[in-house]
């Protein structure tokens, strides 16, 4: 007789999922504890309150604070608040509406993300609900900017009005996010009142279905976004899916898809790694909704749910391989897919200053460094904003870069536009080194839960610096791209650019090199656990070798990866000179 098998053992899940399955689709007791009288959530609620687009934080600066008495004050909570903006495209009402909620309620400052998002920053409990109500006004939203779910979907914001190829890949993305976004009503019922003004019964659980996501939502985070060849501003190579539009005859034919790309990193955790996407197939316009949705659901279905680690597309992909994926992805969309297009990215735009739109009219890129949104000494930034947009009331695009589009000036305004951000401190693009230009960073301290060290407020400094330097070798228009992250969860993309710095400890990071502009292969570890202050001085050797041995024009990244990283290094600990070459 034969014998009989024993039941497969039951998945060891991570307490995250059985909290997401049992949330009644996100909602847990949010509702309720936004009526008590405290400053902070309990932990399974502030989990669930990323789906919702907010993280529970605490001032990092104050955290020594003491009373009178000597005593440890504790935390300073407050809640970082995302909005989802797919595209970037933002109409000048909302950026004012934003602008007045974080004057009215968080710390006076918005944040343009390195996801076309918008953060507002500093907000307190009693002010939630008001705050996402706010922006809720504006026909925009907070679902699902964070959270295990598709995040905000990137795609090109240059507004050229002429150019159906971009209005088309603009709208595809609009699907897509659209498509992909959760269907729970947990959202309207916690934060919104109804038609008449009265607060919605949020406690009463009226389950809807949620075909794409299920009971457990995604295993992790998931990111998507769609560029140009030429322009891949949005870096779709560190996305989990990338499309990259194909032209041809001035038509978009179809899109190679890009999947398992991802920068986060555990340090302590071996098994956790950044990544590239990695070319899967060709798709038809006609099957770019129905391929991401296939996608999703491979990943929501085959994930890993038992290490928050190891959840990311990225891992799934490093353990099955790309035929194996490609097969599990055909089976769900039901049909075969072709083959990678021989296109890839060649170029990026940072889509800084003047440009015709291409209806007679012009848009302005405006570089905001870190994409902070603030007024502080001589450099008013948010007042040229908020005039600019009260004169003229034009349309906005956010960037990847963190900056901001101005579209559909007339112009016959350029020289009174010019006026508002020169009076107000901005400089304009051509003022710009491109190393500036093509520098971001994320928040960190004090806000941000996860960050180590310092990384937007020191940012700005550093490229200073890095511009002295590049200046005193005689060339300070060379095109590097730097990120700064304050942590390896790689927030600003560190492991891709010419130069990452990610914090490794507090006030030491790891230097990166041998990426590139484009974001389309990882740096190396060029030094680690390097002092701030000894950031710049230790990168001059390499730069100076740079100078004066590159090749045809190479870019630095080229350079540092041509060399290789023994190569590299050993320049660094000036084992190798000029002279040696």
């Amino acid at each position: 007789m034969s014998e009989v098998p024993a039941p497969a053992p039951e998945p060891k899940f991570t307490k995250e999922e059985f909290l997401k399955e049992g949330s009644h689709q996100l909602r847990g007791t949010i509702a309720q504890e936004l009526n008590e009288d405290s400053e902070n959530f309990i932990e399974d609620n502030a989990k669930l309150l990323k789906h919702h687009g907010t993280y529970q934080q605490d001032d990092k600066d104050h955290r020594k604070d003491k009373n009178a008495d000597g005593t440890r004050k504790g935390k300073a909570y407050m809640f970082m608040v995302r909005t989802r903006v797919p595209g970037g495209k933002v109409t000048a009402q909302q950026l004012l509406a934003e602008l007045d909620l974080c004057e009215r309620y968080g710390n006076g400052t918005l944040r343009i993300t390195s996801r076309q998002g918008l953060q507002l920053h500093g907000v307190v409990k009693e002010h939630l609900r008001e705050t996402i109500r706010g922006i809720n006004h504006t026909m925009l939203t907070t679902l699902a900017a964070c959270g295990d779910v598709e995040r905000n979907v990137m795609c090109c914001p240059a507004p050229y009005a002429a150019n159906p190829i971009r209005r088309e890949m603009q709208e595809m993305a609009d699907r897509v996010a659209e498509h992909l976004k959760p269907r729970t009503t947990g959202y309207y019922e916690i934060w919104l009142k109804d038609g008449d003004g009265n607060q919605i019964d949020a406690t009463e659980f009226k389950p809807v279905d949620e075909p794409i996501y299920g009971a457990r939502y995604l295993p992790r985070k998931f990111k998507t976004a769609f560029a140009l060849p030429e322009d891949n501003c949005v870096e779709i190579y560190s996305n989990d899916l990338g499309f990259l539009a194909i032209v041809e005859k001035d038509r978009i034919v179809g899109y190679n898809v890009v999947v398992g790309g991802g920068m986060g990193v555990t340090p302590s955790a071996h098994k956790t790694f950044p990544a590239v996407a990695k070319r899967l197939a060709f798709v038809t316009p006609e099957q770019v909704v129905g391929v991401a949705e296939a996608i999703v659901k491979v990943q929501r279905d085959f994930g890993n749910r038992e290490d928050r680690k190891v959840a990311r597309l990225k891992y799934l992909i490093a353990n099955w391989g790309v035929p194996a994926f490609k097969a599990k992805v055909e089976e769900y969309f039901g049909h075969s897919l072709a083959d990678p297009h021989s296109a890839d990215v060649t170029d990026v735009d940072d889509h800084m200053g003047w440009h015709e739109q291409g209806d007679g009219k012009l848009f302005l890129g405006v570089n905001v460094e870190c994409g902070r949104l603030k007024d502080e000494g001589d450099l008013r930034v948010k007042s040229a904003v908020r005039l600019l947009l009260e004169k003229y009331g034009m349309r906005c695009r956010l960037t990847p870069m963190q900056s901001l589009i101005f579209c559909d000036v007339e112009p016959s305004e350029r020289t009174n536009v010019e006026r508002i951000l020169i009076d107000n401190g901005v400089k304009l693009a051509a003022e710009l080194s491109p190393l500036r230009r093509l520098s971001i960073a994320c928040p960190a301290f004090p806000t941000c839960g996860l960050s180590i060290t310092e990384s937007e407020r020191v940012m700005p400094q550093l490229i200073s610096q890095i511009e002295t330097e590049l200046g005193r070798l005689g060339i300070p228009n060379e095109r590097i791209a730097t990120h700064m992250t304050g942590c390896p969860n790689g927030c600003a993309r560190p492991y891709t650019p010419d130069i990452g710095f990610v914090g490794k400890t507090l006030d030491k990071y790891t230097i990166f090199v041998g990426g590139n502009r484009t974001g389309t292969r990882l740096a190396f570890i060029y030094k680690d656990l390097v002092p701030l202050e000894e950031i710049v001085p230790s990168l001059v050797p390499l730069l100076a070798y740079f100078k004066n041995k590159r090749q045809n024009g190479e870019s630095f990244g080229d350079f540092c990866q041509r060399l290789g990283k023994e190569a590299v290094v050993a320049i660094g600990e000036g084992a190798v000179t000029q002279a040696d070459a």
